[in-house]
């Protein structure tokens, strides 16, 4: 059996009872960082292997996993932060598992861009969600294309370049579409700010800007 355990996106109290009960009783946990994932087991004073398992590394363990656990092995998937899977590794083992008739469980649980698409006051009967946009190759085709978009779009972005994604939504979007940025979501200051991509691009351009960030932009309504 393969678990897809998600883990809290900052305030630890967001695990599940069912999560805590799945990390007890499986034979490996298969950690994202396994410094990050020991410091949340050890909190929950669980004691189990941790395997690397990563986007550097998934490729050439891939083989090895799935021979585990078809040999009976129950194995959990653990992240960072969040669910296994969005914009973390999961994809992978778990097509090869489907492919090996090995059972997948997907548990449910914290994910950044729910709260976040939910909280941004944008529609959300419609919406798609792109994840990372391309750092360079592709990006600006990309960009042209959700100019067009007719649902509630929710990027994820890093606090370095959020300043520069506003700013280019904005020449393809142009500067009245309307969004809102999350960040440090569960966390001690956790702020969300809602507005025009350009009053936003000028809110977070005069300020240092920390934590994880959730971009909620509103769909062309043209």
């Amino acid at each position: 059996m393969l678990y897809l355990v998600p883990s809290p996106i900052g305030n630890l109290q967001d695990i599940t009872l069912r999560a805590l009960d799945v990390l007890k009783e499986v034979d490996v946990i298969l950690a994202e960082d396994t410094r990050n994932s020991a410091r949340l087991l050890n909190h929950f004073q669980i004691q189990k292997p941790l395997t690397p398992y990563h986007q550097h590394n998934e490729h050439k363990v891939l083989q090895h996993l799935v021979d585990q656990l078809v040999a009976g092995k129950n194995m959990a998937v653990l992240t960072d932060a969040g669910t296994p899977g969005i914009s973390d590794p999961a994809f992978l083992l778990v097509r090869e598992c489907i492919r090996n008739n090995v059972k997948v469980e997907t548990l449910p649980g914290a994910t950044a861009f729910v709260p976040a698409l939910v909280n941004s006051g944008l529609p959300i009967n419609r919406f798609c969600f792109e994840g990372f946009l391309p750092l360079k190759k592709g990006r600006q085709t990309l960009l042209k294309k959700l100019a067009t978009e007719e649902r509630t779009m929710v990027f994820y972005e890093s606090p370095m370049r959020l300043v520069k994604t506003l700013e280019e939504l904005q020449t393809y979007m142009g500067p009245d579409r309307q969004a809102a940025v999350s960040r440090e979501l569960t966390k001690l200051f956790e702020e969300t700010k809602r507005g025009s991509l350009a009053e936003l691009a000028q809110y977070f351009g005069t300020k240092p800007v920390k934590g994880e960030i959730v971009l909620v932009v509103e769909g062309t309504t043209a």
